[in-house]
């Protein structure tokens, strides 16, 4: 099922985003449309905390974790950084803006978006397109834009991917049913997609699946089942932000049965499948789950090529680790897959910012490479890695064979009360690659933020708060090289 429609705005002028201007130095998670996370200019030494706010003003605490799944912060050129901040126990949420030089708040936006039905609390979808163009989600599947977001004031509307006429006219039978449950990707013309799940009925009969709302706001929709051509396919993956391949035709995004699913490749104007393929455990031969507490969302190389992290077909018979699978441009070819992937997505790390590797691909990777104590047979060594995508080795954890690590490093804090060796977790989802720094910047929940030294493989870091075990978040620097990371509900703000 697709359809299309005409997103009338309501807004205070009409205003196209201004051409021409300078991009932002971060737009949303994993910093671009390809989800590659690079530094917009070299990081800052993690001396101290510069400043920080609060993301979340009434966290929620279970079983002594925080579960929540915190929305990436943007960043325009000019150094605002955009904020998106939970305000109440499982619902309320707004956008607030700073300045990225004193933390000073420069204006805040309230939005009436409602969360799907999760078990982890899913991340608040808010995405800063080239244009300079803030969309955030809002109430009903619709979202609402800002322009200008360095000024305390500026053009703004809502729009509906199904037609903001038909919104308004049904509003609480779409606010009931209808919610966005991906972060938004802008592609390089402004044009945005997501994926919403549906719940109930609507006057339109909308299914669960992927929306796009064109830079001349047009919206249209294609139904999870229709774009996979497999109608047990019922949702989006919660939380899969859509990569936009670098030639800006395709868009890849994970569609599932509630359990099991598929990467598909859409057209990027009219939602069409081009590209699909069964997401599978390399190991077992059997299908990979996709897991609606992940955060994990497409990768693509400079290549084309494709990475996607989900769950072991099994919990614990690769440790509670998963997979990284990766698939050539059109889905055709499954390649090599990393040893780690449920709920990680990859960031792309120029060779030259690892002086030691004299392999042959063109880049690398860099990647969670957690063991989790108690999984299987996890020991608890959790790691980082930065993986070689075309060459092998054997995995540790199981018969497959495995991309090549290059380099790996061990979080370096003892989790009290375990056994010896047994050492907290790192708590990044996306992490920023400083390629000219030659290093990257990673969370972990002993509560500090790393800097790792690609050069001498080396971990320095500065304290931000007592340990906490913590759902995954993404760092990023600013383009001043401030470093930027989510740890225990705040926002730090970190440098020289």
């Amino acid at each position: 099922m697709k359809a299309m429609f005409s997103g009338a705005l309501v807004c205070l002028c009409l205003v196209a985003p201004a051409l021409g201007q300078t991009g932002p130095a971060w737009r949303g998670y994993a910093g671009n449309a390809q989800h590659t996370a690079p530094a917009p200019a070299q990081g800052q030494k993690l001396k101290k905390l510069h400043w920080t706010t609060p993301v979340d003003l009434d966290p929620q605490i279970t079983g002594g974790e925080l579960l929540i799944h915190y929305g990436s912060p943007m960043i325009t050129a000019s150094n605002t950084v955009l904020v998106p901040v939970k305000t109440g126990a499982t619902n309320g949420f707004r956008v607030e803006a700073h300045s990225g030089a004193n933390g000073k708040k420069l204006w805040q936006k309230k939005t009436d978006f409602l969360l799907a039905p999760h078990d982890w609390t899913p991340s608040f979808p808010a995405h800063l397109t080239a244009q300079n163009r803030l969309y955030y989600a809002g109430a009903g599947g619709t979202v609402y834009f800002r322009d200008t977001p360095d000024l305390k004031t500026g053009n703004r509307g809502q729009l509906a991917f199904f037609g903001l006429s038909s919104y308004k006219a049904n509003k609480s039978a779409y606010n009931q049913h209808v919610m966005i449950d991906t972060p938004i990707t802008a592609d390089e013309a402004g044009n945005i997609y997501f994926g919403f799940i549906v719940t109930g009925s609507t006057p339109l009969g909308l299914k669960s699946g992927i929306a796009r709302i064109g830079a001349d706001s047009t919206g249209s929709w294609v139904a999870a089942g229709a774009a996979a051509g497999d109608q047990n396919i019922i949702e989006v993956a919660m939380n899969c932000a859509p990569a936009v391949s670098a030639d800006q035709s395709t868009i890849y995004i994970a569609v599932s049965d509630g359990e099991f699913g598929y990467l598909l490749g859409l057209d990027s104007a009219t939602l069409q499948q081009k590209y699909k393929v069964r997401l599978m455990d390399p190991a077992a031969k059997s299908d990979a789950v996709l897991y609606d507490d992940s955060s994990a969302a497409p990768t693509v190389g400079p290549d084309g090529d494709v990475y996607y992290g989900v769950q072991e077909s099994a919990f614990g018979n690769h440790n509670g680790r998963g997979w990284l699978l990766h698939f050539n441009t059109d889905l055709t070819q499954q390649k090599t897959p990393g040893s780690f992937g449920w709920d990680d997505t990859v960031s792309v790390v120029p060779t030259a910012a690892v002086p030691s590797y004299k392999g042959t691909s063109a880049y690398l990777l860099m990647t969670k490479y957690n063991n989790y104590y108690g999984a299987g047979t996890g020991d608890g060594h959790n790691q980082i890695a930065i993986l070689d995508p075309d060459a092998t080795q054997k995995d540790h954890y199981s018969n497959a064979t495995v991309m090549k690590e290059i380099m790996t490093a061990l979080n370096p804090t003892q989790f009290p009360g375990a056994p010896k060796g047994v050492v907290y977790e790192w708590c990044i989802n996306a992490a920023v690659v400083d390629a000219a720094g030659k290093s990257v910047i990673a969370n972990a929940e002993d509560g500090h933020t790393y800097r790792w030294d690609l050069v001498k493989n080396k971990l320095t870091n500065v304290e931000l708060n007592p340990p906490l075990a913590e759902a995954y978040t993404p760092t990023i620097i600013g383009p001043d090289g401030t470093v930027y990371a989510i740890n225990d509900s705040k926002l730090y703000a970190i440098g020289r």
